[in-house]
């Protein structure tokens, strides 16, 4: 089974906000991996540098009363959902006024009214809450998607399994979306699969599977925009496996000694913002001025949010038991 990937109709304003959400995550997560360096961030952090398309590709489809679940790599899932970058670096910085009070920090920022259900430290965590979500969705009658973004790190978690066949059973309106960016913290994607394109394993199951370019924004949107609307109709979920990269290490502290240069170089050459960039020059939604005026936006506005997050209270000692759950 497979599902079309034309591409729906976009005006120039959506265009050019996607244009400017692959700049916001790139310069948050930059910033974020200086922070860290400068030893003002507690815990560590996930670049999703590189991998810009996916998220904001399928995001865009989204309505806002849809919701996501994210990964331990996911300010990009949540930047592309609408989140409120001040209240993300205030977490990444553990400040009361971050999105989980300065206690979850950069793996676990949820903000349930723009449908962000959740980053997960734990691999495959979003897996059944997306799952549980598309039911809700559809016991309640309603024709809300969840998207569940989950790496090929997780691609042999046993709840993979279980979450794709119920979600067959009673075809329920969720896309599983993996986001292939070739390494499963050191180890090669190609290692540890059976099959060249893990799309394939969507057939044991009944529903569609469907390999994209992740590096290709409009691919991506294309293909996500399908899959949600076919679940909106009732017909059940669908798996995208977004074929991408990740620039950096799996963390901030990772050597990189395990893959060569010339293939990091290889990448590089499709870099997403690149590329899409490239594209709204060449038909005449963009140009050179316009470009710069966006991405020294995009510089301030992250500027702004690391002031705010650094002149934030930090968590006081009486909010120490509040908001833990067994």
């Amino acid at each position: 089974m497979a599902i079309a990937a034309e591409a729906p109709a976009l005006t120039k304003e959506q265009m050019l906000q996607m244009y400017r959400q692959m700049w916001e995550i790139r310069r948050f997560d930059s910033r974020a991996l200086e922070l860290y360096r400068e030893g003002q961030m507690r815990g560590t952090t996930h670049p999703y540098i590189g991998m810009e398309a996916v998220g904001v590709g399928v995001c865009t489809a989204l309505r806002n009363d849809d919701t996501i679940t994210s990964t331990h790599r996911g300010h990009g899932h949540c930047i592309a959902k609408g989140g409120d970058m001040k209240q993300m670096m205030a977490e990444l910085l553990g400040k009361a006024t971050g999105y989980c009070r300065g206690k979850g920090g950069s793996m676990h920022i949820a903000d349930v009214d723009r449908g962000i259900l959740g980053a997960n430290g734990i691999v495959g965590g979003g897996m059944g809450i997306a799952t549980g979500s598309a039911l809700s969705a559809k016991l309640l009658g309603t024709d809300r998607v969840s998207i569940c973004f989950f790496g090929d790190g997780a691609l042999n978690q046993g709840v993979l399994h279980e979450a794709c066949n119920l979600s067959a059973i009673w075809k329920l309106p969720v896309i599983f979306v993996c986001e292939n960016n070739q390494y499963a913290m050191s180890a090669r994607a190609d290692h540890f699969t059976s099959v060249p394109d893990p799309s394939v394993r969507a057939v044991a199951y009944g529903f569609p599977g469907i390999n994209v370019d992740g590096m290709e924004i409009l691919k991506v949107h294309a293909v996500a925009s399908e899959a949600i609307e076919r679940a909106r109709r009732g017909e059940g979920p669908t798996l995208i496996v977004a074929t991408t990269y990740r620039y950096f290490g799996h963390h901030v502290g990772d050597p990189l000694n395990y893959r060569d240069k010339a293939e990091v170089d290889e990448w590089r050459k499709k870099d997403p913002i690149a590329g899409f960039k490239a594209h709204l020059l060449e038909q005449g939604m963009l140009d050179e001025a316009e470009a710069e005026r966006i991405e020294q936006d995009v510089v301030a506005r992250v500027e702004e949010a690391i002031e705010f997050a650094k002149s934030s209270p930090d968590p006081s000692r009486e909010t120490l038991m509040e908001d833990i759950y067994a």
